[in-house]
C-alpha cells in the first residue's frame, strides 16, 4: 500500500481511508492517479464500482471493493 500511495502522490493514510470507505467521495484526480499506478483504466474502475453488489454481501455506502479491483 505504501508503494502505491507514494507512486500516486497521495498519503498512505488517504489511500487507507479510501480503501476502508472513510472517504465517501475521493477527488477524481486522486482516483485517476491511483488507477494509473495500478495499471487500471478509469473505465475499468467505473465498471467495478458501478456493478451491483451480490445479494449476499451487505451494502457499505461509499466503500470501494478493493478485492474486485485487485484482479
Amino acid at each position: 500500500m505504501l508503494d502505491v500511495a507514494l507512486a500516486a502522490c497521495v498519503s498512505p493514510e488517504t489511500l487507507r481511508k479510501i480503501e476502508t470507505g472513510r472517504v465517501a467521495t475521493p477527488a477524481f484526480p486522486t482516483i485517476a492517479a491511483i488507477a494509473d499506478v495500478l495499471g487500471l483504466s478509469l473505465d475499468a474502475v467505473w465498471a467495478e464500482i458501478s456493478r451491483p453488489e451480490p445479494a449476499t454481501a451487505p451494502a457499505r455506502p461509499g466503500a470501494l471493493a478493493p478485492e474486485r479491483l485487485a484482479s
